[in-house]
């Protein structure tokens, strides 16, 4: 089986559960090999070749099972059908496509000729390359590939469709990075014919694997770790352990925020902390989790150089000498410690931490001027000065945008500033204003309805508190951002001033193709000193 590689091999790696030594012979008449770049590769596949995507969902925790996924991808305009049958996909025909038959291979007419009951060669055919039968399993004659998974000189065979799946159990396996090889060969009249291989590097590790995924309200990009003074970080910790391995384990969170406060630890993998200086802070995270294993020897043979180490019950998360610690508790069973670590350096800075509306006024005009209804709306915040303002108008459910203007601010000593907006029909709005800066940006909502007149205009206007509207909030938030993307804030920097004609342009600029058909008439006027 193992095609001119070292036997010798096999002997460093225990068995796999279900897996075959490459010692085993191969069936090369029914089973044909071809090393790479042999011409009859060329002329294995009807119409093209086919391309085999092997995956794992690697990295694995030792003790786990790590599972691998070989899939064919066609030429183009072939498919499988539910028969199993590979046909041509007329949907995708052109000028170019020159389609022969329906099948590009019919093995459900090749099953029903023969009978498959008394065909002379049916016990020789539906085999396997060392000779073991097909699994009668419902279906199996629809299975018209075989999938040859290798790995640490074992083998193992299965038939399939255009998928094949195999888990394996990396108790007895090495650490560290290994290779997992598929080779894959369709029926044939009187062979197995090779139409593709594929090989993936998969890990398996004696730590957690895991990544924290780490957020804040009003920060702006969450991904370049800068976060806000005095408002509270989740850190919400995901362990990658696709097959359950730990679902019958203890788990427990060591947290060391890096500000002095101390440790924490937890079993919820959601932890929330807020920092009140500013500086560069270092995040450390231990994760433990004690696994239940069966009880074996008192000084079971290690799958690995380590040995595992009989001690007492850790009284902290810190970790032993050793990560796989076999310990026996009376009366409690055997359990095995796992640990996991994560490390990471964020920056704490001013930012904007709450944006209200403190007062709304129409604006007096003559009736020369009376062709829209001119709101002003006065704006406080917290925290750093904002550097842009963002206005979203919609409909009174906030869910469905009707216009959306932003300009930069020059803010000097505190955060009041008035922002003007014009509305050309009377009725009930939705105002969504956003302060923003370089890393954070807050927002605040108001319901508003406008009445017209020729000779007076007046406003009502009703505050929203944030947190009654924040789905709301979200739902325009993420229909903004999939539309018209994230507006960009403005970097602080000297040559501000003199892009600051540029800038506005290409505000307008930004509206005039967002709104094309937008109505409203100098919506920032700035007449007025401080108005926006």
């Amino acid at each position: 089986m193992d095609h001119g590689r070292s036997s010798s091999h096999v002997r460093s790696h225990k068995k796999l559960h279900g897996w075959s030594p490459d010692q085993n012979k191969w069936n090369e008449k029914l089973y044909p090999f071809w090393e790479k770049g042999d011409p009859r590769w060329n002329n294995c596949w009807k119409g093209g070749k086919v391309v085999a995507r092997l995956t794992s969902d690697s990295p694995a925790l030792v003790g786990s099972n790590v599972t691998f996924t070989a899939t064919l991808q066609f030429p183009r305009c072939q498919k499988e059908d539910n028969d199993s049958n590979i046909v041509y996909d007329w949907n995708c025909k052109n000028d170019s496509s020159d389609f022969p038959d329906l099948y590009v291979y019919n093995w459900t007419k090749w099953i029903d000729d023969c009978g498959w009951e008394t065909c002379t060669n049916n016990n020789t055919h539906n085999v396997f390359p060392d000779g073991r039968p097909f699994p009668h399993h419902p279906g199996w004659r629809r299975r018209n590939f075989v999938y040859l998974f290798h790995t640490l000189g074992q083998y193992y065979q299965k038939t399939g469709g255009s998928s094949a799946i195999v888990s394996i159990n990396t108790t007895n396996i090495t650490l560290g990075k290994q290779m997992m090889v598929v080779s894959v060969y369709r029926r044939g009249h009187r062979t197995y014919v090779p139409v593709a291989t594929a090989s993936d590097i998969y890990v398996v590790t004696d730590k957690i694997p895991l990544f924290v995924n780490l957020s804040q309200k009003n920060d702006r990009n969450a991904s370049d770790f800068v976060f806000i003074k005095d408002s509270p970080i989740t850190f919400d910790v995901k362990i990658h352990d696709p097959s359950h391995y730990l679902n019958n384990s203890a788990v427990s969170y060591k947290w060391d925020y890096g500000d002095g406060s101390g440790s924490f630890i937890s079993n919820n993998s959601i932890s929330t902390h807020t920092y009140t200086l500013q500086g560069n802070f270092s995040l450390n995270l231990t994760v433990q989790a004690i696994i239940p294993v069966p009880c074996g020897p008192a000084t079971p043979t290690p799958p690995y150089p380590t040995s595992p180490v009989t001690i007492k019950t850790p009284s902290n998360l810190d970790p032993p000498i050793s990560t796989g610690v076999v310990e026996n508790i009376p009366d409690g069973g055997c359990h095995v410690y796992r640990y996991g670590y994560y490390r990471t350096v964020i920056s704490i800075v001013e930012g904007i931490l709450q944006v209200n509306i403190i007062q709304m006024t129409s604006v007096q005009l003559t009736v020369a001027e009376a062709e829209n209804s001119l709101v002003d709306f006065v704006v406080t915040c917290q925290g750093s000065l904002p550097t842009d303002a963002c206005t979203v108008v919609s409909d009174p459910t906030c869910q469905v945008p009707q216009n959306v203007v932003c300009d930069p601010v020059n803010v000097t000593d505190q955060c009041l500033l008035t922002i003007r907006r014009a509305f050309s029909e009377p009725g009930t709005y939705c105002i969504n204003i956003t302060l923003g800066d370089d890393t954070s940006q807050a927002l605040t909502s108001a319901l508003i309805s406008v009445n017209g007149g020729s000779s007076s205009r007046t406003v009502a206007g009703v505050l929203i508190a944030s947190g009654f509207f924040v789905v709301l909030i979200i739902i325009v938030t993420l229909l903004l951002y999939k539309r018209y993307k994230e507006y960009k804030p403005l970097e602080r920097r000297a040559e501000r001033v003199v892009n600051h004609e540029g800038l506005s342009v290409y505000f307008n600029n930004v509206k005039a193709v967002l709104f094309p058909r937008n109505n409203e008439k100098n919506p920032l006027l700035k007449s007025k000193p401080g108005i926006v």
